[in-house]
């Protein structure tokens, strides 16, 4: 057979396959890598879908909790796994457009080793102050004591270079104040610190923050959003609080690169489809966070923008790690 037979031939039986793969798929249980630790709202999230994800799939979907290094931990697991649409991995701001500008060496290339399947949510984020600051009842009160108090005022985030500590630091060089950072591996771990007056405050979705405030254990100063959130009408955005500044984070579902596209595109739907559930719709609205699906190509638009944006502000804060 000539050779340009050939190719013909392989390509149209590759053609022919593609339906054939996409109709087998999945064809065990599906993993799904956390790359932050349980109890923080991108595991909750991701808990919430899985039944859904599992009934529309007929698989059973296995959350696995990966932390560390920003989430580089989960996304070097994910990156690495075969690119047969049975790993799945939770990206956000942090792992694909903060880490590529924030650490001189990733283990991971966000663009060339993974594949963009769906968005899956936006989260607006929130400032709160633990038992530490009892007296602290606006922002206001909090840029004082920063003021009174240089690099003295402790915050929490879920990792150096993380969403959480650059939008807080966004906000003290906005007011002329220097804090003190203090990192953990994930949100939750923060989120008890805080609340137990070990650090004073902290950046984080909103709908964690929303929690704790409801049992008195911390106080919601402003939240990130334009506009103030339905979840806490009477917080202020920062805006309104007298600092200009919208910011936020998302996720979004990737795989490893070389999935075939009709894997990519049946995991995209299924999205879709999962996020319409009242149910999955109801966790979401008690996280603050919108639900919203897109295609693998939008995403990929989505955070190549986004990478920019972070971009800038990286190097605005002359962050770099090894």
């Amino acid at each position: 057979m000539p050779i340009t037979t050939r190719r013909a031939a392989l390509a149209g039986a590759a053609l022919l396959a593609a339906p054939r793969l996409a109709h087998a798929f999945p064809d065990r249980s599906l993993r799904v890598i956390v790359p932050w630790n349980a109890g923080g709202v991108t595991d909750i999230l991701a808990r919430s879908m899985a039944p859904a994800m599992q009934a529309a799939l007929g698989q059973a979907v296995v959350i696995e909790n990966r932390a560390g290094a920003n989430g580089g931990v989960g996304a070097e697991a994910a990156s690495r796994a075969p690119a047969d649409g049975h790993t799945l991995f939770v990206s956000n701001a942090d792992t694909h457009a903060i880490n590529p500008f924030a650490f001189r060496r990733l283990p991971y290339d966000p663009a060339a080793d993974f594949a963009p399947v769906s968005l899956f949510a936006r989260v607006p984020f929130a400032l709160m102050v633990g038992p530490s600051q009892r007296g602290v009842t606006d922002l206001a009160g909090l840029l004082a004591v920063a003021r009174a108090q240089p690099g003295r005022l402790s915050f929490a985030s879920w990792g150096v270079a993380s969403a959480s500590h650059l939008a807080m630091e966004r906000i003290a060089r906005a007011a002329g104040v220097e804090m003190l950072h203090v990192p953990f591996t994930g949100q939750a771990p923060g989120m008890t610190a805080v609340a137990a007056g070990q650090v004073d405050a902290m950046v984080l979705p909103a709908g964690g923050a929303e929690a704790l405030a409801r049992d008195g254990r911390v106080r919601v100063l402003a939240v990130t959003s334009a506009e103030r959130l339905a979840l806490m009408p009477d917080v202020p955005s920062l805006r309104q609080a007298g600092v200009d500044l919208v910011t936020g984070n998302w996720f979004a579902f990737h795989v490893p690169a070389r999935t075939p596209a009709p894997v990519v595109a049946r995991l995209s739907a299924v999205t879709a489809e999962v996020l319409r559930q009242p149910q999955v719709a109801e966790i979401f609205r008690q996280q603050a966070t919108t639900p919203e699906a897109t295609t693998p190509e939008a995403l990929g638009e989505f955070v190549r923008e986004d990478r920019q944006r972070w971009g800038e502000v990286i190097r605005a804060a002359q962050i770099q790690l090894e």
